[in-house]
């Protein structure tokens, strides 16, 4: 069992850090929006460090912002600013019994999934979703975001979670003034897509970015011995850079052959994002990208675990908007009834 660090109160600090990319520095506008509903609407102070709004740090010093967040006895949770792509360079520099020591529930997704798969092998339960930045700083806030992050950050004990009534995967430039008042149009919300619903698995969750796990698989550097996630429920979800559904064949392929694909008792595969402003795809291609990757997925886990109970296009991860779920954290999947409990 993961421990489940102590929860702030309204009122307390929390530490917002940038463990990926310091995108605060190019994006301040929306960076300080973010802020501003972190101050105002989850009534929480934030606490910047030297490396939060700087591009370009290095590891070792992305390290010591993380180092002095979990150590500092005022900080009583660590937020994200956003992802980016080379947090696991930070890892290296990162003490281990300085993090086990001083547990703080952590924030993040995307590139994120780094620490929060460093923190499930130091026993602490964290949060995938909550980036200040992506999650905060959009011009209009949702309500199915907003709300799933206060009940992480405030509340203890299991809660039901549903499908999101619509959704979106487009954005808007965040160099453009109307990121600031404006979101993408969202689209009716099709629900979650049940396969092998025939039982009830209860257990702990880990994953995240499933890009960022074929890189952990690749370093096994903070992964843990493989029996240790026997029964768990596996989160996979893809990133903005649309890997190709012969990519993500491939990745859970390297898991089945590792022998860690055939562990967990369940899979929720997150909602793809099959749009991004560097590749503006068409309503068309958006279908057949998606429908292509779930195939992928399918035959992955066809060949390593079949029959496992498996729930697609959970609003979790790179889409909008986005459920903030514990990593780590107890999960009940009913699939006769096609519901979800977690654990905050």
């Amino acid at each position: 069992m993961l421990t489940y660090p102590p929860k702030p109160q309204p009122g307390d600090k929390v530490a917002v850090i940038s463990p990926s990319a310091g995108l605060p520095e190019l994006f301040p506008q929306v960076y300080e929006l973010g802020l501003r509903r972190l101050r105002e609407e989850l009534r929480l102070e934030p606490v910047e460090y030297p490396t939060t709004r700087t591009l370009g740090s290095s590891p070792a010093d992305r390290a010591r912002d993380i180092h002095a967040a979990f150590a500092d006895p005022s900080i009583r949770a660590v937020m994200s600013s956003i992802g980016g792509d080379d947090q696991l360079t930070v890892l290296p520099h990162l003490d281990p019994d300085l993090l086990r020591a001083n547990p703080k529930p952590f924030f993040g997704f995307s590139d994120n999934t780094n620490l929060l798969v460093c923190l499930w092998q130091l026993g602490i339960v964290g949060y995938h979703g909550g980036s200040v930045m992506v999650h905060l700083g959009r011009g209009v806030p949702h309500p199915y975001s907003v709300e799933p992050l206060r009940t992480a950050l405030f509340t203890s004990g299991e809660v039901e979670i549903r499908p999101a009534g619509e959704h979106t995967d487009e954005a808007v430039e965040w160099d453009r003034p109307e990121a600031l008042t404006t979101s993408a149009p969202m689209a009716p919300n099709q629900g979650w897509t049940w396969r092998h619903a025939d039982r009830v698995v209860e257990g702990v969750t880990f994953g995240g970015c499933l890009e960022v796990l074929d890189w952990q698989l690749a370093v096994r550097r903070w992964l843990a011995p493989f029996d240790a996630y026997d029964g768990a429920v596996l989160l996979i979800e893809t990133s903005e850079e649309m890997p190709s559904p012969t990519q993500v064949h491939r990745i859970l392929r390297n898991f089945g052959e590792a022998g860690l694909l055939q562990r967990f008792a369940a899979v929720l595969v997150g909602r793809a994002k099959a749009w991004n402003i560097d590749r503006r795809t068409t309503p068309e291609e958006k279908v057949t990208y998606l429908a292509q990757q779930a195939a992928a997925v399918r035959r992955a886990l066809d060949e390593y675990s079949p029959g496992v109970l498996t729930v697609f296009d959970v609003d979790f991860g790179h889409t909008d908007p986005q459920l903030v779920l514990p990593h780590g954290g107890r999960i009940r999947i009913d699939g006769p009834a096609r519901r979800i409990w977690v654990t905050c």
